[in-house]
Order: C-alpha cells, then structure tokens, then sequence
C-alpha cells in the first residue's frame, strides 16, 4: 500500500476508519486502491464519559464528518473499522468490569461495534486501539509485501498494548485477548537492580511487562524506586503521578533518573521481544506509544536499547528489522480502515 499520497478523489469505493478514545474520535478514509484520503487528524469529540448512547451517536458524526471532508458520497462505502481501547471481546463487547475509558455501568457487557453498525447501516470491523496501531504499523512497513510478513508491536502509554500480526492479519484469540503482551510475565534478571522491589501491575500479576514498561509501571513502581536513589532530584518534591508525566522531559534532556528509568523499560520490552522471537519469529518488532512521541535523539537511544536487549539468533538478527510505530496519532484509525478494507477485500 502507498499510504503516503495526498488528498484526491476516491478510487470506486472506501472503507472509513474510526478511532474512538477516551476523549476523541479520529476518523480516515481509506478507497480501493490502498489511498488513504485523510493526511491529518480529524478529531471531534468521543462523549465516552456521557454514556454508550450519545457515544455512539458521536462516532457516526465523525464518520459522516470525514465523508464530508473528503466529498465522499455514503453510496461508496462498503465498510467501517472501529477501534477501542479494551479489554473488549473480539467482536467489540467491552468487557462486563468495564474499563477506564468506559467507567459507566451502561458500559459493562456493551456490544459497541454492533451498535454502531446499526446506526450507520454498514458493516463494522471491530479492533483495540493496539492491535489497530500495530496493524497499521506492519502494512506501513511492508507495503506491498504485508500479506506475506509477520509482526508484533508493543504500545507503551498508561498500560502496554500489543498486537501480533501473522501474515498481515491481527491474531485475536478465542475471546479478544491474543496480543495482551503488557501482561506476559518475563524474567527480570538483567532488568531490576540489586534490592530493587519486583514491579506489581494492577492487573494483579508480579514482575509483568506493564508492571515496568508503561505510565502507570513508572508511578507505581519505578519512579518510588529511582527517587530513592536520586533523593535531590527536583521530581522528589512532585506527587508522584505528576512526576511520572514529566519524566519524558527529563528522559529528553539526558537526566541520570530518567534515563535509569526508561533503560529498565526498554530492557523489559527486550525482554518481551526476546520471548517473541521465540514464539512468532516475527519479521519485524514495532515500538509505539509515548517514546515515540519524544525528541528524535530520544527515541533513537530508546528503540536501540530495546533491540540490544532483544536476543535473536543469528539468522533471526539478519532477516528481522526494529521501526516505531509511524504516523502514532493516525495509527489507530488508519489500522481500523486497513482491517476494515481486509474483510471487503476476503468477503
């Protein structure tokens, strides 16, 4: 796919991705041919926050937004990708605890995707918000050679997400659950430091990759840690989470704290890659998430670090390639409009 050309006229018809968040929706166009129609983001408000009904009317003036935006008549599309945070069924049931985006009781067991579908008459294809980035990262990547390659991306932000992505196809699972990676447990050794606490995840695992390589694994875990060590340190006199969301900036600026922080998640994502390598042997790692969004020099040392402590094989080490995830505020969506132009294409 070329998914760099500009703005032009659809191609016989179009699949529209939506990307639904805590506070927004983003919303692309996508037509036959592999053209995405859409070079920025178009965000309108989620309405999350004020129950499923006005949410999803929300998400069907976002798709009727992007239609207008790009002159694209309704006649053209033959389907709608959706992508969420979960947890949430394969299919785009939220989850009967609901979650942090959707707190409300209302929520709880919800089909979304269903409900969107029959708002706005068209088939809908259902994804998490990882797994939707990580798809999107592998057709990026790959482009024409997508279908024939394999990957797996890890997303870091308030927890990790990830998708594995086998043959340019999203591995779901049974139940939704495949490509959970925050939550595979990995060894530590060669990660914490000597009298360093085993990180806990709200999840209720121990010594998990989201325990260590997210926000909430810096809050909860990290930082309390590495504070202890740098006690002067200007985020010592922070509350705790708020230190947590400066830290990037410190990371930025070469700071000794944060860069002892930030080492121990890229070693624990290597550690999950290392796993990985020996489970999928993907083509390709994917980074995504906050890193990302950092200074060049930044993200650099961080994605080298990942693939230092990323042990392959030989062969392994000549065929595989590290890359982030591009295009991260549009990820979401673009993925949701390629999985949704895959089941037109396989109907």
């Amino acid at each position: 796919m070329d998914l760099n050309e500009s703005v032009r006229t659809p191609a016989s018809w179009v699949v529209v991705g939506l990307d639904n968040g805590g506070t927004c929706n983003n919303a692309t166009v996508l037509d036959a041919t592999g053209q995405f129609l859409v070079e920025h983001m178009t965000e309108s408000p989620s309405r999350v926050q004020e129950g499923p009904e006005l949410a999803v009317e929300a998400l069907a003036e976002a798709f009727a937004s992007v239609l207008d935006l790009t002159s694209t008549p309704l006649t053209l599309v033959r389907a709608v990708g959706l992508d969420t945070p979960g947890p949430a069924s394969a299919g785009g049931v939220i989850s009967s605890k609901g979650s942090t985006n959707f707190s409300q009781v209302a929520w709880r067991g919800f089909d979304i995707r269903g409900a969107l579908e029959a708002r706005i008459g068209l088939p809908v294809v259902y994804n998490n918000d990882a797994n939707a980035a990580a798809l999107y990262a592998h057709h990026r990547h790959f482009g024409a050679s997508a279908m024939q390659r394999s990957s797996v991306a890890a997303i870091v932000g308030t927890g990790l997400g990830g998708g594995v992505v086998e043959a340019g196809r999203v591995i779901r699972g049974t139940v939704g659950m495949a490509g959970e990676l925050g939550h595979v447990q990995i060894p530590l050794h060669g990660v914490l430091e000597d009298g360093q606490p085993i990180p806990q995840c709200n999840c209720g695992f121990a010594g998990d990759v989201e325990s260590i390589a997210s926000l909430t694994g810096i809050t909860n875990n990290l930082l309390p840690y590495w504070l202890g060590r740098f006690p002067d340190h200007p985020l010592a006199a922070e509350p705790v989470a708020k230190a947590a969301k400066q830290l990037r900036g410190y990371g930025e600026k070469e700071d000794p704290l944060a860069l002892s922080v930030f080492a121990q998640q890229a070693k624990a994502i290597g550690k999950l890659f290392t796993i990985a390598a020996n489970f999928t042997d993907p083509s390709a790692y994917f980074l995504g998430g906050g890193v990302v969004e950092a200074a060049p020099s930044f993200r650099a040392w961080f994605l080298d670090l990942v693939r230092e402590h990323t042990q392959l094989r030989r062969e392994q080490t000549a065929a595989a390639t590290f890359a982030l995830v591009p295009d991260l505020d549009m990820a979401g969506a673009r993925g949701a409009a390629v999985a949704a132009l895959e089941s037109v294409r396989n109907a």
